[in-house]
């Protein structure tokens, strides 16, 4: 007798697709780009509604500090007229004429929530469903969640506390006292902004001096030099960096800031910290419209103590304090992330014991995000067409 038993389509098998890159920033977008362009058919798991959400939400007076020919997705370059800088608007456009010329298949709205390994492939529990892959690329970005300290006292204090994510618009500021915590390059954003607003007061604290480059010298984009730089050992890159930095700038700890613990290019591999870009903010300390104030010890209702015992009253600080990349809940559980939740591994790199997981812009580059999105796309696809391409051959 024939069996004519529908079954649900919860008993149908689920098909083991060959790539799935989870993100579509800047660096899933390039990814998939690449794989597809190996052969390898991909789908791309985006958690937003739209493209480019996370440059949606910043600040109108953001632009890129990585100049506009090196910043560019493959292929596809910035309409002419784009200032050598890009703002946030040509950037999001930028990645929606990519993703819509190349026909790249973001499927919005789906969240993947864990990743756990299969032994052979992996499986993806998302807001729409399980979704098995071969290949897993992640691609949700070091900057997923914006991170601000616990500070002592902090819940009490009468001002704002927010985040340099949620820096808005700059005028917002007019006639407050400002104290922007960090020196790193979100610290330097917020203060470049601020050096053109009447403000009543404006304190940089610091806790470590920064790595710090100008975006011109003369009519010269210092990002330009970028791939000669990346292609130095760390010592000579560093020793480099702060050359040039002392050059332009001159000595900086004659106006309270602190030095830096390490050169720019070594902070950039061992704690992931970004080189910070000077647009006005130097000249704003040296003016003393900027004032330098020591890391911050607590919070009071009215004000600030800072580390030396001194106080400041606020009316808003910014926490200038990085990000966190939100990892853990994903695959925390399998022991690939250190202890900032950064994936111990990267581009073209995997652990032999979860063949099929892959990483991508989860690290700051001397190249900036979009340069070195394409090379690690490059390379992780390199590996999963040639790791294909030997199943096959295995097989005939």
């Amino acid at each position: 007798m024939t069996d004519t038993t529908i079954r649900s389509v919860a008993d149908l098998p689920i098909t083991v697709e060959p790539a799935i890159v989870v993100g579509a920033g800047v660096a899933g977008l390039v990814a998939a780009h690449a794989l597809m362009n190996a052969g390898v058919p991909t789908a791309i798991l985006e958690k937003e509604s739209r493209l480019a959400e996370p440059w949606h939400r910043r600040h109108q007076q953001l632009h890129l500090n990585t100049h506009r020919d090196l910043s560019s997705l493959p292929g596809l370059a910035y309409p002419p007229g784009t200032p050598a800088f890009p703002q946030r608007t040509a950037v999001i456009r930028h990645m929606n004429d990519f993703s819509g010329e190349n026909q790249l298949p973001v499927q919005f709205g789906v969240a993947v929530e864990e990743i756990t390994f299969k032994g052979d492939h992996w499986a993806l529990r998302t807001s729409a469903g399980l979704r098995l892959a071969r290949n897993v690329v992640i691609a949700t970005g070091r900057d997923r969640l914006p991170f601000i300290p616990e500070w002592k006292g902090m819940k009490d204090f009468a001002g704002r506390i927010i985040h340099s994510a949620d820096f808005g618009d700059a005028q917002g500021y007019a006639s407050q006292k400002v104290l922007v915590v960090g020196a790193g390059n979100s610290g330097f954003d917020a203060l470049n902004h601020l050096t053109g607003i009447a403000t009543a007061a404006i304190w940089l604290s610091a806790r470590n001096g920064p790595a710090l480059l100008p975006k011109r010298i003369s009519k010269i984009a210092v990002h330009r030099l970028s791939p000669l730089m990346a292609r130095l050992p760390l010592r000579i890159a560093d020793a480099v960096m702060a050359a040039t930095q002392r050059l332009v700038f001159g000595d900086l700890t004659k106006f309270g800031l602190p030095p830096a613990p390490s050169g720019g290019a070594s902070r950039l591999t061992s704690d992931y910290t970004a080189i910070a870009a000077d647009d006005g903010a130097v000249s704003a300390i040296k003016s003393g419209k900027i004032t330098v104030v020591p890391a911050i010890r607590e919070f009071t209702r009215d004000g600030v103590i800072l580390a030396n015992g001194s106080l400041v009253y606020p009316d808003i600080v910014i926490a200038a304090t990085g990000y966190r990349t939100g990892l853990e809940p994903m695959v925390g559980k399998l022991g690939v992330l250190d202890g900032k939740g950064v994936p111990l591994f990267n581009g073209g790199q995997s652990d032999p014991k979860f063949p099929g997981l892959w990483f991508t812009g989860m690290r700051p580059s001397i190249r900036g995000c979009f340069a070195n999105a394409g090379i690690l796309a490059k390379a992780i696809a390199k590996r999963i067409a040639g790791a294909a391409g030997a199943s096959s051959g295995a097989s005939r």
